[in-house]
Order: C-alpha cells, then sequence, then structure tokens
C-alpha cells in the first residue's frame, strides 16, 4: 500500500515511471505524497516525462507532485479511486504554470464526480480521458484549453441529455463549441441553439454562393473505418498468452485489418516508411512499442504469444535465412557497432538502442503460430514467413510493450489511421511525396471512401480468460478527429 523507502532519493535521470498495480493508496513522498515535494527543495524527478499509476487505489492526489516532477508529459491514472479532477493536483501557491508540458491525462474509471475549472490550467494538455465516471456535468472552462484535441467523456450519466449523445458520437470539437457556447443546463442553451441555426444558415449561404464546396468535400472525404465485433465474425482470431511474457514483455494488442490495397505506384514502399516512422516517433524508437504487421493469409491461427531461451528460439528474419535468437542478436550488435564506427559516433545508432531492452532476459518473447513458426521476436523483428506483399489486403497487427497496455493501444490506434491514410492515397493514385496527416485526410473525393474493416482480437490467458479486446468501445478515441469509426 505504499512506497516511499522504495522511492527515497531523487533519480535526476529516469524519464518513465511505471507503479501501475500495485495497491497504492497514496502517492510516495518523493512523488509530493505526504511528506514530500514541499518548499523549494529541487525536483526529486526533473526529468521524469510518463507516470503511470493505473490500478491502483489512490483516492487523491497532492499537489507536491507537480514540483517533483515538473516536466511531466503524460499521467496515467485510470483505475483509482479519484473524486476529483484535477483536485489537488494543482497547487494554488505553486509554480505560476504547473506541468507546462503536461499534453496527456487519463483517469478513466475512477469515481470522478467533479471535473473542476482549473483544467483549463493545463496549457498543453491534448489528451483528456475521463470515461466510465460519475460526472454530472463537464465545465464550460475545458472550451478554453488551448490545445485540447481528443477528449472521451464517455460512460458518465451527464444531466444534459443532449451532451450525453454528443459525447458517445460526435468529435471532441463539436462537444468544446458547445460547451463553449453554454450548453443546455447551464442557462444558455437558447444561445447554443442559436449558434447551431446560424452555423447552418451562413453554410447554406456559402453553398448558394460556391463557398461550400470545400466543407462538402472535407465532410465527403471523412477516413472511415469499420469495426466487426467477435460477436458477429464467424471465425474471430484469438491470441493466447502463456504466463511467462509477464516478466519478459507483459503488454500485447492485436487486431484484424481488411481491404487495404498495396498494389499502386510505391503503395507498399509507403507502408514500410510510414511503419518505421512511427517505430521512430510514437515508440521511441521501439524503446516504448514495437508494431508488427503480417499478412494474415500466411498467418495459422490459433496464434500463441509465449517466450522461449535465446539459444531455442528460432526464426527466419525479414530478409535472412533461419537463424537462432541469440545469434541474431549478436549479429545485428556487431552491424550495430560496424556503423558507428563507419559514422564516426560515439554512441550506438538509433537503429539499434532497442537491443539493449532483451539484456540479461532468461527468455525471450514471441508470437508463434499454429505450425510452430515464429512470426514475430518483439521489439526485434517479424518473420519472413508472414512478409507483407504488394498483393496482401488483409493484415494481423500486433503490437506489444513492457512498459504498458495503454500504449499498445495508443499505437495501434495510430496505426490504423496511417494505414487508412494511405490507403486513400492509393485508391486516388496519389503516389507523390507522403505527405502529413491532416493533408491526406481531407484530400480526394469521397466515392473513393469505401471502409477498412477492422476485426476485434481477443488476447487470452492459457484458460481463456479475457485479458485484452481490440478494439472496444474506447478504442480509437485517440484518432477520432480524423477517422470515422462505425461500430
Amino acid at each position: 500500500a505504499g512506497l516511499g523507502a522504495g522511492l527515497g532519493g531523487p533519480l535526476p535521470a529516469l524519464r518513465l515511471l511505471d507503479l501501475s498495480g500495485n495497491g497504492l493508496e497514496a502517492l510516495p513522498a518523493a512523488l509530493g505524497g505526504t511528506g514530500g515535494g514541499a518548499g523549494d527543495a529541487a525536483p526529486a524527478f526533473p526529468q521524469l516525462r510518463s507516470l503511470n499509476l493505473s490500478a491502483n487505489r489512490l483516492r487523491e492526489l497532492g499537489p507536491g507532485l507537480c514540483r517533483a516532477a515538473p516536466q511531466l508529459q503524460e499521467l496515467l491514472l485510470s483505475g483509482n479511486r479519484l473524486r476529483a479532477l484535477p483536485g489537488g493536483l494543482l497547487p494554488h501557491d505553486g509554480p505560476p504554470a504547473p506541468f507546462p508540458l503536461l499534453s496527456r491525462l487519463d483517469a478513466a474509471d475512477n469515481e470522478v464526480a467533479e471535473l473542476g475549472a482549473d483544467i483549463a490550467a493545463l496549457p498543453a494538455l491534448k489528451s483528456l480521458d475521463v470515461a466510465n465516471n460519475q460526472l454530472r456535468e463537464l465545465p464550460a472552462a475545458l472550451a478554453d484549453c488551448p490545445r485540447l484535441k481528443e477528449a472521451n467523456f464517455r460512460g458518465n450519466q451527464l444531466r444534459d441529455k443532449r451532451l450525453e449523445k454528443m459525447v458517445n458520437g460526435c468529435q471532441t470539437k463539436a462537444i468544446l463549441e458547445y460547451l463553449r457556447a453554454g450548453g443546455r443546463g447551464k442557462g444558455k442553451a437558447e444561445s447554443a441553439r442559436e449558434d447551431v441555426r446560424k452555423k447552418k444558415r451562413e453554410k447554406q449561404q456559402k453553398k448558394d454562393s460556391g463557398d461550400g464546396e470545400q466543407d462538402e468535400v472535407e465532410e465527403a472525404s471523412k477516413l472511415l473505418v469499420k469495426v466487426l465485433h467477435v460477436s458477429e465474425n464467424p471465425a474471430p482470431l484469438v491470441v493466447k498468452v502463456s504466463p511467462g511474457v509477464k516478466d519478459v514483455r507483459a503488454f500485447i494488442v492485436c487486431c484484424v485489418l481488411k481491404g487495404v490495397n498495396l498494389q499502386p505506384g510505391n503503395a507498399l514502399k509507403r507502408f514500410l516508411t510510414m511503419q518505421t516512422k512511427l517505430h521512430e516517433d510514437i515508440c521511441e524508437k521501439r524503446t516504448v512499442a514495437t508494431i508488427a504487421t503480417h499478412d494474415l493469409q500466411l498467418v495459422k491461427a490459433p496464434v500463441t504469444y509465449d517466450v522461449q531461451p535465446p539459444d531455442e528460439l528460432k526464426i527466419t528474419p525479414l530478409g535472412r535465412k533461419e537463424i537462432k535468437a541469440k545469434d541474431l542478436l549478436r549479429q545485428l550488435q556487431l552491424e550495430a557497432e560496424e556503423q558507428r564506427k563507419q559514422k564516426k559516433r560515439q554512441n550506438v545508432s538509433g537503429l539499434h538502442k532497442y537491443l539493449q531492452l532483451l539484456d540479461g532476459k532468461d527468455n525471450y518473447p514471441c508470437l508463434v503460430d499454429a505450425e510452430g513458426a515464429v512470426i514475430s521476436f518483439p521489439p526485434i523483428t517479424n518473420s519472413e514467413k508472414t512478409k507483407i506483399r504488394k498483393e496482401t489486403r488483409d493484415l494481423f497487427l500486433e503490437v506489444t510493450s513492457d512498459t504498458s497496455l495503454q500504449i499498445c493501444k495508443d499505437v495501434m490506434d495510430t496505426l490504423i489511421l496511417k494505414i487508412a491514410e494511405l490507403n486513400r492515397s492509393a485508391l486516388e493514385n496519389k503516389e507523390g511525396s507522403g505527405s502529413d496527416m491532416e493533408s491526406d485526410a481531407l484530400c480526394g473525393p469521397g466515392n473513393l471512401n469505401l471502409p477498412l474493416v477492422v476485426e476485434q482480437v481477443r488476447v487470452v490467458d492459457t484458460d481463456g480468460n479475457l485479458k485484452v479486446l481490440y478494439p472496444s468501445k474506447t478504442d480509437l478515441a485517440t484518432v477520432s478527429s480524423l477517422l470515422t469509426v462505425i461500430r
């Protein structure tokens, strides 16, 4: 119920701290809990970027946290017993701008009955998740969060029934505009309705004068993804997880994506480049998560997420011959060292930083198909056996991490979005240089907007008990501003 002694001293270089699932009832003192993080003392965690406190028993968070970890960017609090947010998290007598970099705040599945207006005091907040709480109202101050792009308010019984429908089906931008106008139950309902009517009139005027064409194109060309539920799928793919992965690489999320088109031009090359870029960026050079993409037709189900000793695990890596895992790692380390010498760098290249993640492990993680073939060896490589080709239409997607389940889901959300963008571009034969997320999402005529189908995949333990189902009702919310999900 406490970790005070274990975090007794400052850790000036620590960037990621995961204390999830520990039964904590209060923050450790070093993180600003009782008796810690006060005064003008130097921060105990000056470089801490991500703090995971999910699945504990925390009822409140003290203001000491912003002093202990002033550079925090991601705070994960889901599955606790918090009743107010931000609550005591933001000090009234503390720094002038507490948590200036905090961009993601996840407090789903708590007991939050009050979302305070001081949420707008977080200047960098981009993603807020307060799903499945006890909120009855949403503060108008949410509309004052300058960078808020993604917000999940589902699973709360809001008094404003119109707003409750909006949080279940509308984009974050529309919800914030509704709150900014006052919303119902705030004394400004008529004003909000009048604003809606005014916008409709303006849109009609634009259409009549020919200026509304861009709006129609944007609406028509929204990226579409349809979710096929397990219950509707006659032959759903299941991934079984062995107990041993818990100590090696505990978290995995999988799904099936059908209807991709890699045939035109350099569509396949762009697909592979996109995956590399995600590994560099959101996966932080594979150190927080790793993506593997497979040709579904070449995957022999059922699939098992397992561990094997380094000298027994054999895989045929992409572009190589079959090799033992320990020999492959040695080979890659030699290649990385040679690359470093050639470029006269002091450190190993970013490309091979993830090799260190398996140092000292007695067993290595792997995905094994029904024929006993290793199709994936995260975070190192996947197999030539299930390699994506131009002819591939259906994908088996996998994201693994030793950091958190939520990171797996966030990466998978982004991966599906990027594939949808590439698919749209391929269908339009726009095979020039890769464009960014926003322009890809808004380009092209709507008659090409055929939805990709995402089939849910269940991850179960050896007894068949469900561990993860992706995508669930709350998944894909982080990309909802660019993706329309048909459930």
